[in-house]
């Protein structure tokens, strides 16, 4: 079965990608801004990598004039928080505080069970 979020995934491997939502997480930005955070690469390389993160949800964009505007979209990425995250935070938090309370009581900590 094919995860409705694999192209989120796709598109959050690419460390570009990932640099241009950390800058959109401050605020909107013009394409034009964005390009001059890349200067190693083309105008045309960063509206790819604008592209895909477009088309994987965790890009809006909307025109003022001559300029495009892209915002974050953080809905996806919350998504891959509750799907591949919250389940298993409650887990290691738990076994985490026994291993605590443990070691302040001075007893070793309970073997899990199997």
């Amino acid at each position: 079965m094919k995860d409705d979020l694999d192209v989120v995934w796709k598109a959050l491997s690419d460390p570009t990608r990932r640099s241009i939502l950390d800058l959109l997480r401050a605020g909107p930005q013009a394409t034009t801004d964005i390009v001059a955070h890349f200067p190693a690469l083309t105008r045309f390389g960063v509206m790819k990598h604008l592209t895909v993160l477009r088309d994987a949800g965790l890009v809006h964009d909307r025109w003022e004039g001559r300029r495009r505007i892209n915002s974050l979209n953080a809905i996806p990425i919350r998504l891959i928080y509750e799907r591949w995250v919250s389940g298993y935070q409650d887990l290691w938090a738990s076994k985490l505080t026994s291993l605590k309370r443990s070691l302040e009581d001075g007893r070793p900590p309970k073997k899990p069970k199997r």
